[in-house]
């Protein structure tokens, strides 16, 4: 008898269990990055402001190495129960799979988007002496000197080296890549005039161009940004096609149960209509964004086509 109580005890404690609302326990939040960077502070913030709305505790772990392909796959391949979400940058999920001879999860079917968070734009910035002010001189300057010019990146396969691969696409200019290994590196060469523009992103150049080591040219993007209001974007300037940012969303394995995939983007889009939670997800260098989980999706199908014409275009390759 007491063997058949037991087994029934055991039972009910475990529908009990299966019962509790999401979240029963803490949740991993993974960042595929070390600490420092956008993406890591972008995610403390967030798993954060999670952890107060949902009583739980969300715990970064941060797993770094091939830009961000090692935290992704073991967001991929992990159980598909809500314990398990982390933050993904659209160059991990729109450009590697182009750059990459292989991959070791597949972001278009073994990731669950929740929520678009923040979009950080490149920037078209050149050296003073550099005799232009707009995109149309800045143009007219790269064709009366093909070859001459030499733009930098923190990389082949970069947002900053696509960038000026799609600019050229766009213009049939002929500009030269230096790739470099030190983010720093790239932008000190520019400011001393060893190289001659960037397609720096916003949050690596914004506070040289305060200073005024370089100039300004255009926001790739469609709004201007907060941080450098005057400074015109490249649809204003008539190249609407000229478009080049890494934004940042909430994911999780494919598979997630709907409802938490709702919880989760529904507190995130309430955060982020407030104002003082707006204000800090742009302190952090990010643009504020939000929007359904099918927002998240018609974005990143249009960026993965997009970024593999322009990766084909370029001939980079990580092996």
């Amino acid at each position: 008898m007491n063997r058949i109580l037991i087994a029934l005890l055991v039972l009910s404690f475990s529908a009990t269990a299966q019962a509790q609302p999401w979240p029963a326990k803490p949740v991993r939040f993974i960042v595929p990055a070390g600490q420092g960077g956008t993406i890591d502070p972008l995610s403390r913030f967030f798993a954060e402001a999670y952890a107060r709305a949902f009583g739980q505790g969300f715990v970064i772990d941060n797993r770094p190495g091939a830009q961000g392909n090692a935290g992704l796959a073991a967001i991929a391949k992990s159980d598909p129960d809500g314990y398990t979400i982390g933050m993904a940058a659209s160059s991990m999920i729109a450009i590697n799979p182009h750059l990459y001879a292989t991959m070791p999860y597949d972001p278009r079917k073994e990731l669950a988007g929740i929520v678009l968070v923040g979009d950080v734009p490149n920037i078209l910035v050149v050296h003073p002496e550099v005799p232009v002010k707009t995109m149309a001189e800045f143009t007219a300057y790269a064709k009366a000197n093909p070859g001459k010019l030499n733009f930098g990146s923190t990389g082949n396969g970069s947002s900053m080296h696509l960038a000026g691969e799609l600019y050229k696409t766009l213009t049939a200019t002929q500009m030269t890549h230096i790739p470099y290994k030190v983010p720093a590196d790239a932008t000190n060469d520019l400011i001393s005039g060893r190289t001659q523009l960037m397609f720096q992103l916003m949050t690596g150049i914004q506070g040289q161009v305060k200073a005024g080591r370089v100039r300004p040219i255009a926001v790739l993007s469609g709004k201007r940004w907060p941080g450098l209001p005057d400074v015109p974007t490249s649809v204003e300037q008539g190249m609407g096609n000229l478009k080049s940012s890494v934004w940042f969303a909430v994911v999780a394995p494919n598979g997630v149960p709907a409802a938490v995939v709702e919880r989760i983007n529904a507190e995130t889009n309430k955060l982020l209509a407030d104002q003082a939670f707006r204000d800090r997800v742009q302190a952090l260098g990010a643009a504020p964004m939000g929007g359904s989980a099918a927002d998240y999706r018609r974005l990143y199908d249009e960026e993965f086509v997009r970024w593999a014409a322009v990766v084909k275009a370029s001939g980079a390759k990580i092996d």
